[in-house]
């Protein structure tokens, strides 16, 4: 019976996708439908208790919500900006003819390796390059150039500015791996028809590699976005604990935590993930749309 469910046509496909469609409930609409539920309720040891929307109310008006969403999509932003070209540029330059093979393929590994790392370790090693004092490695990298130690931890630009190194760092390789296969999917026929066209290498670039490279792009600004808005862990290990000084390193993840874990609250955490999964599809489908993923392809 079952070696003859496993070899039908009918019944094939589905036991393929069996798998898929298992996980996907389990580990994602299944959270995501109870998560939605929770938020609606106020829950206590041994009580639950139906709010309505009571939690969404109190969520919008509360500061420190919207101090931790702030520093999200900051710092989605200037990742993506970081994120994006310097990836590019780099695979770019990995992918031109120029330079040793060897020499490419160890750049490769090695800008890939902080990917492998454990967030943990490396954000105690940041935390030391980051110290206010003197002889941390930051504070004597400043110090050549003649300026006073800073408390980088302790400032709102600074701290930004240790986060986004931390980012380029972790993220930079894994990027540029994604834009490296991209380039190399492109058929060098394209190349060799713009170059007897008389067309430079900018032009090259712009007329063809960017418009080939056009699906990795949305893929990896669609990652970027996700990963930019999901920032916790990175933060915090940087600062030891979700307490940065004035909030300054609290992340939308980090204040669900904050409610959730720390504070047990666990309906109000709920609604804050479901708006936090409700920011990160607007932001998605807007720039999905306008890059024309949901276009039909026009027909003749």
């Amino acid at each position: 019976m079952l070696k003859r469910l496993m070899f039908s046509q009918k019944a094939a496909p589905y036991l393929f996708v069996l798998p898929f469609v298992l996980t996907f409930g389990i580990f994602w609409a299944f959270p995501l439908g109870r998560s939605v539920i929770m938020s609606g309720q106020n829950i206590l040891p041994g009580q639950v208790e139906n709010v309505g929307f009571a939690n969404y109310e109190r969520l919008f008006g509360d500061r420190l919500f919207w101090l931790a969403m702030g520093n999200s999509l900051r710092y989605t932003i200037l990742t993506l900006v970081l994120l994006i070209p310097i990836p590019l540029f780099l695979a770019v330059l990995v992918n031109s003819k120029i330079g040793s093979p060897r020499l490419k393929a160890f750049f490769k590994s090695a800008m890939f390796i902080p990917a492998l790392t454990s967030v943990v370790v490396a954000g105690i090693v940041f935390r030391l390059m980051f110290s206010e004092s003197s002889t941390a490695l930051m504070n004597q990298i400043i110090g050549v150039f003649g300026l006073e130690p800073t408390k980088w931890l302790k400032n709102d630009l600074t701290g930004l500015a240790a986060l986004l190194i931390v980012a380029l760092w972790r993220w930079t390789g894994v990027n540029m791996m994604y834009f490296l296969a991209g380039l190399q999917s492109i058929p060098q026929e394209y190349y060799e028809a713009a170059d007897l066209d008389g067309a430079s290498r900018w032009q090259q670039f712009r007329y063809v590699t960017l418009p080939q490279l056009r699906p990795t792009l949305i893929y990896v600004v669609t990652i970027s976005v996700y990963g930019g808005m999901a920032m916790f862990l990175e933060s915090f290990m940087l600062w030891g604990g979700n307490n940065s000084p004035q909030n300054i390193g609290l992340t939308i993840v980090g204040y669900l935590y904050r409610q959730g874990i720390e504070k047990n609250d666990l309906g109000y955490a709920s609604a804050v993930g479901v708006v936090l999964l409700v920011v990160i599809l607007a932001i998605n489908l807007t720039q999905l749309s306008f890059n024309g993923m949901f276009r039909k392809e026009a027909t003749r």
